[in-house]
């Protein structure tokens, strides 16, 4: 996986994060579809970290390569 990818899939993680916010109902937030789009955010959220791990651990590697 190249970084372009990966930045592609962070913007869509994000995407996906502000359509669940448009789904909230903040008067009852753990109800119904509300709680969908809670999961849905913190999954984007654990996808975005992972993604931001890889790529930090593909610094890390190029450098020890060029040491």
């Amino acid at each position: 996986m190249n970084k372009t990818l990966s930045i592609v899939l962070i913007i869509l993680a994000l995407v996906l994060i502000t359509y669940n916010v448009t789904l909230i109902d903040f008067d009852e937030p753990l109800k119904g579809n509300s709680v969908v789009a809670l999961i849905g955010i913190v999954a984007s959220l654990c996808a975005i970290l992972l993604l931001l791990i890889y790529l930090t651990s593909k610094k890390i590697q190029k450098k020890i390569e060029d040491n």
